[in-house]
């Protein structure tokens, strides 16, 4: 997707949203600076360019019973254009798959999953994952605890290097 060229005005709606999806337009048009209908208008133009792709809450999934997150490296035998689709293909039908990324390098895809307990994941690992067609090798690094996990990008890199532009 090529670059959108994003005004001081554009960048600090999508920081705000970034940090609060469930701000009302009302309080957004205060934070940026302008009022609430052209507003609600940069954030509708922001979405039907992509730049906004959805609006989702952050869940505490320990809190749900989701206790074992594991990070997947996947080997591919072969790794053609047609082999990669069909491995991404697959990943999107696997529920405990949360993110997956394909990479350069000796490793195909990380794959960051999450599971109730350490036998649904074993379960998944040996009926799923490693019993798919052109699986070279799977390692997996079973998470113990999280430090960091923000979401997007950080603006205050953009906003740095925006400055530098100019």
């Amino acid at each position: 997707m090529p670059r959108v060229k994003l005004d001081p005005i554009d960048r600090k709606i999508l920081a705000e949203l970034q940090q609060d999806g469930r701000i009302t337009n009302v309080d957004l048009s205060k934070q940026v600076g302008i009022s609430a209908p052209p507003c609600l208008r940069r954030v509708r133009a922001l979405e039907e360019n992509g730049l906004i792709q959805g609006y989702h809450a952050d869940i505490n999934s320990r809190a749900l019973g989701f206790e074992v997150t594991v990070f997947a490296m996947v080997g591919l035998h072969k790794q053609s254009g047609p082999d990669l689709a069909d491995f991404e293909s697959r990943v999107q039908d696997w529920p405990l798959v949360r993110e997956c990324h394909m990479l350069n390098g000796e490793i195909d895809f990380i794959l960051k999953c999450v599971a109730p307990d350490l036998s649904t994941f074993q379960d998944f690992l040996t009926n799923d994952l490693t019993a798919s067609p052109n699986i070279a090798s799977v390692k997996t690094s079973l998470v113990i605890r999280g430090s960091k996990a923000l979401p997007g990008v950080p603006f205050d890199v953009l906003e740095a290097r925006m400055a530098e532009e100019h």
